[in-house]
């Protein structure tokens, strides 16, 4: 496949909601070379540091931000909040969750399967950009930003609009160590004998801290069958294990 002129950033919500932009960035349109072909994010990956700091100029340019926060993740379940004033891009170490009332400043998370999930309170005026693989799930880290923004911004949970990216799809969320790995509660969500539906599962989760199910939309995009995006389960197939991260972000305007 060929990459575009231009990166391909992919809206998530399923209706258009003032005050925001946001969305999943294609794994094309940057300047990185193989194996990072060619929209990059992370700095961690092996790609070289300017690449990314240009893929990252690109992505900010297409939007309007004026600023990038992103995240160190840790596959753990703390959320930072980012404050004025926010003065140049940085990353957060040691945190998977970022929210923020500041405008102008994207939120920005770095994955090749896992979830990015991304909160919008329209009354409140705030946002939240999640990573959320497995163990964020066994650790509910999408609850525990919801009790962040309340805690923070007065956020309640059925003003909440929130989408979850491409990320692994029940057909290739393959735990042959499940009975170790996930709880007994996850079980439901199991669709053959090693596979689950992580998409319904962080559905669920949502659903129970209280947000509406016709404001959770899922993108229901599969990175590991989707060329159109980074894979690590599918760098694994094709015996490297080395790939570049996709970028899913959101902001306030």
């Amino acid at each position: 496949m060929n990459a575009p002129d231009k990166n391909i950033i992919q809206p998530l919500f399923n209706e258009k909601l003032p005050g925001i932009v946001h969305g999943a960035v294609s794994r094309y349109g940057g300047v990185s070379p193989q194996p990072f072909a060619t929209n990059n994010i992370s700095f961690g990956v092996g790609d070289e540091q300017q690449n990314v700091r240009a893929n990252r100029e690109i992505i900010k340019e297409q939007l309007g931000l004026q600023r990038l926060v992103s995240a160190r993740q840790v596959h753990g379940q703390d959320v930072h909040r980012v404050e004025s004033p926010v003065e140049g891009d940085y990353i957060v170490n040691g945190v998977d969750g970022l929210i923020t009332d500041v405008k102008g400043v994207g939120l920005m998370i770095g994955h090749a399967d896992c979830q990015a999930v991304l909160f919008y309170d329209r009354v409140q005026r705030a946002v939240g950009a999640v990573h959320s693989g497995w163990r964020g799930n066994v650790a509910n880290i999408l609850a525990t930003t919801i009790e962040a923004m309340a805690d923070q911004f007065g956020s309640k949970p059925e003003d909440l609009h929130v989408a979850i990216g491409p990320s692994l799809g029940p057909c290739c969320a393959e735990f042959v160590n499940y009975r170790e790995e996930l709880p007994q509660s996850f079980r439901q969500y199991r669709e053959s004998e090693n596979h689950f539906n992580f998409w319904e599962i962080s559905r669920a989760q949502l659903q129970e801290c209280g947000v509406p199910d016709k404001q959770i939309f899922c993108a229901e995009i599969c990175t590991s069958c989707s060329t159109e995006y980074f894979s690590y389960r599918r760098a694994c197939r094709n015996g490297t294990g080395i790939t570049g991260r996709n970028g899913t972000l959101i902001a306030l305007v």
